[in-house]
């Protein structure tokens, strides 16, 4: 701004007074402490010196991926699972090949030797599919829970899924109620449990919530 006004052969009173501000404001901004200047005041001072104020728009230096919410909800299970010394693994592979499937996340309960399928779900396409290929995951670790096992025999293989509770996910549970309970009998507390505090899981898939910013993991309750 002084460069500017010096090119334009004007004084500092000659400025403030086509402004409308004192010479001290004027030589705040050229000092680099007229911050708390108005930004009308930046904007006359520019257009009088010929340097025009310019302001722009920018986007965040951090952009979120669009799987936010279901990164969010791994990177819960793993910090918890790791707390209490489980074993976490990250879109684990279920097999070689170009047919693979990968689990969201894969746990490895050393202690108690359960091996637990962990998916996360934002949003539902398909319910009927979506189990299905929960199944073949299902089956898939078996082959893993063998191989962890080695002499001392096969870990036991549990499964969960963690919803987001959305607004949307919420209705589709309410509605279907009895396909739910049917799929996933598992005590939904003792899941929460089993994830949260390290306990065994139940023996039978189940269900839990964790809230839309991925910090907290609750009970499903399903309405008879």
């Amino acid at each position: 701004m002084r460069d500017g006004r010096v090119r334009t052969s004007l004084k500092q009173s000659q400025v403030a007074e086509l402004i409308g501000v004192h010479q001290s404001r004027v030589s705040q901004i050229e000092r680099g402490v007229g911050h708390a200047a108005p930004l009308a005041v930046w904007i006359a001072f520019g257009i009088a010196v010929q340097r025009p104020l310019a302001i722009t728009s920018t986007r965040s230096p951090i952009v979120e991926p669009r799987d936010t919410g279901h990164l969010a909800a791994q990177e819960l299970i793993l910090r918890l699972a790791k707390a209490h010394g489980i074993h976490g693994s990250f879109e684990l592979r279920t097999r070689p090949g170009p047919s693979a499937t990968y689990i969201d996340v894969g746990l490895r309960d050393d202690r108690n030797r359960v091996f637990s399928v962990i998916e996360i779900w934002n949003r539902f396409e398909e319910i009927g599919a979506g189990s299905r290929n929960f199944k073949r995951k299902l089956a898939e670790a078996e082959e893993l829970a063998v191989v962890a096992g080695e002499d001392a025999g096969p870990y036991r293989v549990a499964g969960c899924w963690v919803l987001r509770a959305t607004a949307a996910n919420r209705a589709l549970v309410a509605r279907y109620p009895a396909i739910f309970a049917a799929e996933f009998p598992g005590s939904s507390r003792a899941w929460v449990r089993a994830l949260t505090h390290g306990e065994p899981p139940p023996k039978e898939p189940g269900i839990v919530w964790v809230d839309v910013a991925g910090r907290r993991l609750s009970e499903v309750r399903l309405r008879s």
